[in-house]
């Protein structure tokens, strides 16, 4: 691992893509804080990444100097495991354009954000790096999961082509202001949110959970997601993707009782065994992160009841 203090010119042009989403937004608001001054951003109805020649012009125009990779189509079980086309296409064609175009136009510094998704369903506890591509997927986001790790290959096959700076790296499951909250395709933290909210607001009694709440899951909040990739494209310079996380997880079922009691329910939870649990753990080894002087500053009860204030904030123009 090569480790490099390297401090980015704040005036320079940084562009984020997918600076409205969860991850992007995040990372968009900890530049700014950072004292970064000439961030670029385009919402997807300005700048359509899956087009080729419009990435590639954008990029003539913009010239940036550094890019934040975090666009990208996401959801959840329900919306992987019914549409993994949309979401193997999608991603695939985004990141060979952009990267494509910040290779033709010089870009110094570019951090890919992937998924911890990519590593195979049942690897060795927590997860190391070097579990990638040592196993089989998880059946339900195998399609997405295969796209990041393309994005992953064509970060590393830049490097060695072309001696890029570039590097990937692979955040555990994030949640916090922005997340999305449609029933379809949000994650499960979100879900839940809605889902004790809705329960909450209407006077149900009674919220049925998918799946049967004993895999467990670790949770990162997006504004330490944010925090680490700055520090990532300062002091991080290797072909090997690094994992993002806490070190920390629950079951499902344990965060389904603290999402319940922040929101208020009081009432019966059930659970429906028919649906898929997924993935039975999924925990990141983050040692190599820890090593270059980074760990998480949010703990998980104050950031869950941080979501849900903010989803409460923003129910009516939330995406929902």
């Amino acid at each position: 691992m090569t480790e490099t203090v390297t401090r980015l010119d704040r005036a320079a042009p940084f562009y984020v893509a997918g600076h409205h989403g969860l991850a992007g937004g995040a990372v968009w608001r900890h530049l700014g804080a950072s004292g970064f001054t000439n961030l670029v951003g385009r919402a997807s109805s300005e700048l359509d990444l899956r087009e080729r020649d419009d990435v590639f012009a954008f990029f003539d125009e913009v010239r940036p100097r550094y890019v934040v990779m975090a666009a990208a189509r996401v959801g959840g079980i329900l919306a992987n495991s019914t549409r993994p086309v949309d979401f193997l296409s999608d991603n695939v064609r985004i990141q060979v354009n952009v990267l494509d175009a910040a290779h033709t136009y010089d870009v110094d510094r570019l951090l890919l954000l992937g998924s911890s998704c990519i590593y195979p369903k049942f690897a060795e506890q927590p997860i190391k790096e070097s579990s990638l591509l040592t196993g089989a997927l998880e059946p339900t986001n195998d399609a997405y999961a295969i796209a990041k790790i393309a994005g992953v290959m064509h970060v590393q096959a830049m490097r060695r082509q072309h001696a890029r700076r570039w590097i990937s790296a692979m955040p555990t499951n994030l949640y916090g202001p922005g997340d999305n909250f449609e029933p379809d395709s949000s994650h499960v933290l979100a879900a839940l949110i809605r889902r004790f909210d809705d329960a909450v607001r209407d006077g149900a009694s009674t919220v049925t959970n998918w799946g049967s709440g004993a895999p467990r899951r670790e949770f990162l909040h997006v504004d330490d997601l944010a925090s680490a990739v700055l520090h990532l494209l300062e002091a991080y310079d290797d072909a090997s993707p690094i994992n993002i996380g806490t070190g920390r997880d629950l079951t499902i079922r344990e965060l389904s009782d603290l999402v319940a009691e922040v929101a208020g329910f009081s009432g019966t939870v059930e659970w429906d065994d028919t649906q898929p649990d997924g993935t039975p753990r999924k925990l990141l080894d983050v040692s190599r992160l820890e090593s270059l002087g980074w760990r998480p500053v949010v703990e998980l009860r104050p950031g869950v009841e941080q979501a849900y204030n903010w989803y409460a904030e923003h129910r009516d123009s939330a995406r929902r």
